[in-house]
């Protein structure tokens, strides 16, 4: 081998390397955005439909604590889903434009099987986006994609992009790019965090959430 396919060898080899380690550093997915101001209004909480908003929902120190047990009753009285306590982002639902997600999240170990944050409409689908926490305390997107082996016990950052003229989302975890997906079609489109039960959730299902924003792309 001669000295300069030797040396064209190596340099590609960093150059490889050097990619891998980029994309594990955090950045700040919020440059180019504008914070939105959000206040108790914009928060709306699903629950379920027989108990008052106390039994599973508080608000203390900053912190959003949800909770749901599998056998809750679910959001309306005719309603086929599965229980769930979430926070409903409103007045900020969207159907053009780039928008952000982002919040501070907490899940305590024994809480599985439970969907955490969804970017809500699609077509033919109810969601275009949703992170799920799984038995061994892995976050997914959906039931595929592993986005971080063991969020149990400890405050995470989430950032969720959602381009909608480009179909295009980014998920972020801690300031590091986990996840790029195609979109999923809908006319129109809101964020959800807390707990949402899915058919194989634990008995009790807790999540925490903080500093939660709203975010538009810069025109």
């Amino acid at each position: 081998m001669s000295v300069l396919n030797h040396i064209a060898l190596v340099s590609t080899a960093f150059i490889l390397l050097l990619t891998q380690w980029s994309s594990s550093w955090p950045v700040d997915p919020t440059l180019g955005f504008i914070s939105l101001p959000l206040n108790t209004s914009n928060y709306h909480i699903h629950k379920p439909y027989d108990l008052p908003l106390s039994k599973r929902y508080s608000f203390k120190h900053g912190v959003h604590k949800m909770w749901v047990y599998f056998k809750d009753k679910p959001l309306s009285r005719n309603s086929p889903t599965y229980p769930r306590t979430e926070i409903r982002i409103r007045g900020y639902d969207y159907s053009s434009g780039v928008w952000q997600f982002e919040g501070y999240g907490y899940v305590p170990c024994g809480t599985a099987n439970v969907t955490i944050m969804q970017v809500f409409g699609a077509s033919p689908h109810a969601t275009t986006l949703m992170l799920r926490v799984g038995s061994n305390g892995t976050l997914t997107y959906y039931r595929t994609v592993v986005l971080d082996p063991y969020i149990y016990d400890r405050w995470f950052r989430v950032n969720v992009i959602h381009d909608v003229y480009a179909s295009h989302l980014k998920v972020y975890i801690d300031g590091v790019l986990k996840l790029e997906a195609p979109g999923r079609g809908g006319k129109f489109h809101y964020f959800k965090c807390g707990v949402y039960s899915q058919p194989d959730g634990s008995y009790y299902m807790e999540s925490r959430w903080k500093g939660i924003k709203v975010l538009k792309k810069c025109d």
